[in-house]
């Protein structure tokens, strides 16, 4: 089954080059997505599969095999940034300020592709498989937990995901068990001075000085006051205040995040901000306000379903090239649907030669459009695969 599997997914292989290149060239942003849904939509009812409305912009589809079994889910989000782009290509972002920097355009592709290839094969199916097509990924609180409160894993047993990484070859995938993404929370505190003339600076109280020493004390939470071994960021962002040199100012914007992956250190460094700006701030006799966004959680690879992958891709790439990762202190709001079902995330190497690629978030973020295939082959024979195991994921 495998085989005919892999067999029409290559056929197919121009035709999720081709819908890539329309979803590049036509991006939409974060809870804003109207086409895209649309061009979902249309595409399985083309293919006879049934879908609905989730979350608000979100389609799932499910694919019924002719006998009953496991319910395994894929999902692939679909929304771009707010990046003008910088490639050449035919098929550039014509919206402006609006790119598909992330690979979520290849995502939503190369789902829709399986898609197709499976239901040419639905009689020899047991079980079913839904198809999640997830809008609103990049920015908070995320589109994840509106599909899951709009029933999107009700009778789901496990579910997969992948990402395009250009930090990998294209024909490699890695993965890992356990933590693999971090929790992201954002922070903005705002002090408050008293402004005054620069001639007179002991009757003001330097909101800016106050803030850029916060923003000094604020370094030292990891390096002193967290272990070592717990992996941690807290970065800043943005730094505001002033406005001339003969101004002192009485009011500073600091604006930052946290990134990590145990919850309790989550918890634990969000009390150390506070202390650290309360103790600043003091100092000099400002005050300040504080406002924590909670962003997603951690992501967090179960066992069985991480071996799944590494089985399955093992069916056709070479022993070296299904790699082991580190984590990463990036986030993805797939998270929440691992915190609910069983179910790994893996990345699908995508890098095109080393002078022409781009991280991601890059106005120049391309991809080598031969990943596709392989992230299909492999989320594909996953979903077979777990749809054979007996039972039910625990």
């Amino acid at each position: 089954m495998i085989q005919q599997l892999f067999s029409n997914l290559d056929q197919l292989a121009d035709e999720i080059s081709a819908i890539r290149r329309d979803l590049h060239r036509h991006p939409e942003l974060s809870f804003q997505e109207t086409r895209t849904p649309r061009l979902i939509q249309e595409y399985y009812d083309m293919l006879d599969i049934p879908w609905r409305t989730v979350g608000g912009r979100g389609v799932v589809a499910t694919l019924a095999g002719a006998s009953p079994g496991r319910t395994i889910a894929v999902r692939a989000d679909f929304d771009a940034l707010p990046i003008q782009e910088e490639t050449s290509h035919s098929f550039r972002s014509i919206v402006p300020g609006v790119m598909h920097a992330c690979g979520h355009d290849g995502h939503t592709a190369l789902v829709l592709g399986l898609a197709k290839a499976l239901s040419n094969m639905r009689e020899s199916l047991s079980g079913s498989i839904v198809f999640i097509h997830q809008h609103g990924e990049e920015v908070f609180p995320g589109g994840a937990v509106q599909m899951i409160e709009d029933g999107c894993l009700d009778g789901v047993d496990a579910i997969f995901g992948t990402h395009l990484e250009n930090d990998l070859p294209v024909g490699t995938i890695g993965c890992r068990e356990g933590y693999t993404l971090a929790a992201i929370d954002e922070f903005e505190i705002v002090v408050h001075g008293h402004g005054g003339h620069a001639m007179a600076p002991h009757q003001t109280k330097d909101a800016l000085v106050a803030g850029a020493q916060l923003v000094c004390n604020l370094q030292h939470l990891v390096s002193r006051r967290v272990d070592p071994f717990e992996p941690a960021v807290v970065a800043i962002g943005s730094f505001h205040s002033g406005t001339a040199p003969n101004i002192v100012n009485g009011e500073a914007r600091i604006v930052g995040e946290i990134r990590v992956f145990d919850k309790a250190l989550r918890h634990k460094l969000r009390q150390m901000i506070e202390q650290v700006a309360s103790a600043t701030c003091s100092a000099i006799g400002a005050t300040y306000t504080i406002d924590f966004t909670t962003g997603y959680p951690s992501l967090w690879n179960h066992p069985v379903e991480t071996d799944e992958i590494r089985q399955a891709a093992g069916t056709f790439l070479e022993p070296h090239h299904v790699r082991t990762v580190k984590p990463v202190m990036a986030a993805d709001d797939f998270a929440y649907y691992l915190e609910r079902v069983p179910g790994s995330y893996f990345f699908t190497g995508s890098a095109k030669s080393e002078e022409e690629t781009f991280p991601q978030h890059h106005p120049k973020y391309d991809i080598d459009e031969r990943s596709l295939l392989v992230g299909a082959k492999v989320l594909g024979s996953t979903l077979l695969r777990s749809l054979g195991r007996a039972g039910t994921s625990q």
